[in-house]
């Protein structure tokens, strides 16, 4: 083994900025789209059972820890099984789940690595497009099931899996775009932003990343 070769090969990637920077973007994205992924569906879950708050915080019925928290010590996984149980997802989103986790320990645990001579694992293209997936199967059928308002079933409005867009996927879309888009990409929500919000940034109380890229995907 040529171990002077390799660390040549490693510094020349961790110094060139050309190699270093869309490495550590997309490592960081998709570790950022991870735990996205695990919030959605803890916090969804868990708001099935939440029944508002008292003085001492949220109240949460105590079924919560029967009908979930008590099928794994892992929440994340209590949660994937409780979703499983109820037709949100099948063994495959499971194991799909699996294999993306195991990709983002990796990313994190041997990120020098991953900048350096490894670059990103063999799988993480596959392991991506299954957390995109995941997320989008696991939004489109909370939003049908628990969020679709009640006048759309009223007056016969069908809406279809391609026009339902979870809340994560738009973060997670302007964040690649931002960081990893070309300067008109990267510069869109910034630019909108300002436009539209002026010196109101913020006051709203809303989303303004969210709200620009729907608009942005509707263009």
């Amino acid at each position: 083994m040529n171990t002077d070769g390799n660390a040549h090969k490693a510094w020349e990637a961790l110094l060139n900025p050309d190699v270093l920077r869309p490495r550590l973007l997309t490592a960081a994205i998709y570790i950022a789209g991870f735990e996205a992924l695990k919030d959605y569906v803890v916090s969804n879950v868990k708001q099935v059972y939440w029944r508002g708050f008292n003085e001492s915080g949220e109240i949460i019925d105590p079924k919560y820890q029967t009908n979930v928290l008590a099928k794994n010590r892992s929440p994340v996984f209590a949660s994937l099984l409780w979703l499983q149980e109820n037709g949100a997802i099948d063994d495959g989103d499971v194991e799909n789940f699996n294999r993306v986790k195991a990709c983002r320990n990796a990313l994190a645990h041997k990120l020098l690595s991953t900048l350096g001579a490894d670059g990103l694992p063999a799988e993480f293209d596959q392991c991506f497009a299954e957390m995109i997936e995941l997320l989008r199967k696991v939004g489109i059928w909370w939003i049908r099931n628990f969020d679709m308002p009640e006048e759309l079933d009223q007056d016969g409005i069908e809406i279809s899996d391609a026009e339902i867009i979870p809340a994560p996927l738009v973060t997670l879309q302007v964040l690649m775009d931002i960081a990893l888009g070309d300067d008109a990409r990267s510069r869109y929500y910034y630019d909108e932003f300002r436009k539209r919000f002026g010196e109101r940034l913020g006051s709203s109380g809303k989303n303004p990343a969210e709200d620009l890229g729907k608009s942005k995907h509707r263009s």
